[in-house]
């Protein structure tokens, strides 16, 4: 992205991108969060289920992963996004990681579940003054093995420092 923006400005237009894209997905409204991705985006965000691709692939994952999920339970999810790093890339990405928490509250219980913790790594394009994101990856923290991708699945994806987990 080549942008006259400073590095302040593209971080609060990405943090209004998230805001915007997890009152989305916290609303249940899955067209919606699918549509802040490119139309080839992809969206890793539990170990053991595949990538889910496209807009109509990753609103359709969610609607499937939240039923499997919680059934016809009432539940409220809120995604909690801290320690945002951004990374402006020369060919126009931004690459995103960052730390979430994702707090499920059911009706009538006081203390929230809060879980799973994770590192998110996000590729975002700016498609004609908005943002879209071309693939996100959701680590788990509570996750035993490194799940690294094979070379070139995701080249977006830091090496872990010394002395972490990396999943």
């Amino acid at each position: 992205m080549t942008s006259p923006h400073s590095l302040p400005e593209l971080y609060s237009r990405v943090q209004q991108f998230y805001a915007e894209q997890m009152h989305a997905l916290d609303g249940g409204r899955f067209d919606a969060y699918a549509a802040t991705f490119t139309e080839d985006g992809e969206f890793r965000h539990t170990p053991g289920r595949p990538p889910a691709r496209t807009r109509a692939g990753i609103a359709e994952e969610l609607t499937a992963f939240h039923r499997e999920r919680f059934g016809g339970e009432r539940v409220q999810r809120r995604h909690w996004f801290g320690m945002v790093r951004l990374d402006p890339r020369p060919d126009g990405e931004i690459h995103s990681h960052f730390y979430a928490l994702i707090v499920t509250t059911r009706p009538g219980a006081r203390v929230p579940e809060t879980a799973p913790s994770c590192v998110v790594h996000d590729v975002l394009v700016d498609d004609g003054g908005r943002l879209l994101l071309r693939s996100r990856w959701v680590e788990h923290d509570w996750q035993p093995d490194d799940p690294r991708p094979s070379a070139g699945e995701d080249a977006h994806r830091p090496a872990a420092p010394l002395g972490t987990l990396a999943g």
